[in-house]
């Protein structure tokens, strides 16, 4: 079963689904850099080029578990595409 989350992002009202275990990860991910979960989506938004939202989420989840995300800070470089 997906869990929703809203979030303005650039000014309009939008919501992310994604699997439990998907938020599992991508919170200690957003917890790790001291990030609110809005903070989080709105970095993920800015960051994720023309893929979607919820690929973008689940992309960086699955690369950040596996120790294969490249970056150690927000800002520091665009996700990998």
């Amino acid at each position: 079963m997906l869990k929703k989350r809203s979030v303005v992002l650039s000014g309009h009202a939008t919501s992310v689904a994604l699997e439990p275990e998907f938020w599992a990860v991508l919170d200690a991910f957003a917890d790790d850099r001291k990030m609110s979960h809005a903070g989080f989506l709105a970095w993920v938004d800015e960051t994720r080029g023309r893929r979607p939202l919820a690929s973008a989420c689940r992309i960086l989840a699955l690369e950040w578990a596996a120790g294969k995300h490249r970056l150690t800070t927000p800002g520091a470089s665009a996700m990998s595409r």
